[in-house]
């Protein structure tokens, strides 16, 4: 096993002395704000209602609390991650799309005409359209954010999907947008991602994680048949048998069977947690980078809201394993970031009513047991 090693960024997870590791070991951050935690559940049974009448809501403003050290943070500056990349595993038949749908895809993205741009107008956030690994030339365009270690993956049932040093580029890659984007001032960041093939990772790597099988975990991403489903799950089972690859060493296992764009969301979710920045995940694929993320850093799992869960069977297997309670339930299955940008708006209104409603004290109004 190679030993601790920090590798040097401009900002972020390095200058803060929190390291990103070629090891199988654990990346410190800070924990949970008891204190916070604490006086929003006070503030929550002083607000003129009844104690826990607001329900799930009421313990994500507690975790709110507790991860951003603050009883009402701030809900304002809000941005979706979008990482785009290829997988050579679509060769092996995984989906009813063709490759070029990514690049396809980015390019809508870019001119404002996808299902995320709409949502994530509508929740007031700002969208990061990211290369990751798009295996196509991209024309240049100034929202774009280039950060490719490597055209598309290669073939993760016949090889090693990534080497290790561009997995670990991509994790840093992801660092090192999320810092710059912090300077920019960044309340909270939702993850969102697109990749011809990217749901086959995701099972590669919830089976390596969550300990789920290849049956379990794959579902029929954007839309496979029976037949599809099938060849689906033998892809998923090839890959592990091939890959051994093992939850002690996450890096390891992200290289081997998962994606560019999986671990530069991973390396992001990182970086936001070190900056006590909430991270609200999307569906299937955002999922995974974090079950790779918490085995790197098992304090990420405080950070993390889920903001759905998706129709991929495998996505509520990762979201128990990761001890998520999903805010939404829709059937959706899109990606793109589209579920996390409809839960923002609700975790939005969930806090203006913390800051808002008046205590029982302030109102006059009588609580529970007052004579």
């Amino acid at each position: 096993m190679e030993s601790w090693k920090e590798v040097p960024t401009p900002s972020g997870l390095a200058a803060a002395r929190s390291p990103i590791v070629r090891c199988a070991s654990s990346i410190a951050l800070p924990s949970p704000d008891a204190r916070a935690a604490r006086e929003a559940a006070g503030r929550l049974d002083r607000l003129t209602k009844p104690p826990g009448s607001l329900g799930a809501l009421e313990r994500l403003l507690v975790r709110l609390a507790a991860m951003t050290g603050q009883v009402c943070p701030p809900w304002e500056r809000l941005a979706v991650l979008l990482a785009a990349a290829d997988h050579g595993v679509v060769a092996e038949g995984v989906s009813p799309y063709p490759q070029a749908v990514t690049a396809q895809m980015v390019a809508n993205f870019l001119a404002g005409g996808a299902a995320i741009n709409a949502l994530a107008t509508n929740a007031g956030a700002r969208v990061i359209v990211v290369d990751a690994g798009v295996a196509a030339d991209l024309p240049d365009h100034p929202a774009l954010r280039r950060a490719a270690a490597a055209r598309g993956t290669r073939n993760l049932l016949r090889e090693p999907a990534m080497a290790r040093a561009e997995a670990e580029a991509a994790l840093l890659a992801g660092a090192r947008i999320v810092a710059e984007e912090a300077a920019r001032g960044l309340d909270a960041l939702a993850l969102g991602e697109m990749g011809i093939g990217n749901t086959t990772a995701a099972a590669c790597l919830t089976c390596v994680f969550a300990g789920a099988t290849p049956e379990a975990a794959t579902g029929r991403g954007t839309g496979l048949d029976n037949t599809g489903l099938a060849r689906k799950r033998a892809v998923v089972a090839g890959a592990l048998a091939r890959a051994g690859a093992a939850p002690a060493d996450p890096l390891g296992a992200l290289a081997e069977v998962g994606g560019l764009e999986i671990a530069l969301l991973t390396g992001a979710a990182l970086e936001a947690a070190a900056r006590r920045i909430p991270v609200v995940l999307d569906g299937y694929i955002t999922a995974s980078a974090a079950l790779a993320g918490v085995a790197l850093a098992p304090g990420l799992r405080h950070f993390l809201i889920a903001g759905h869960r998706s129709a991929e069977p495998g996505h509520r297997i990762a979201l128990e394993h990761l001890g998520l309670e999903p805010l939404l339930a829709l059937e959706m299955r899109l990606g793109e970031g589209t579920g996390a940008a409809l839960a923002l708006p609700i975790i939005g209104g969930a806090l203006r009513a913390m800051r808002e409603m008046a205590t029982f004290e302030s109102a006059g109004v009588s609580g529970r047991g007052d004579v």
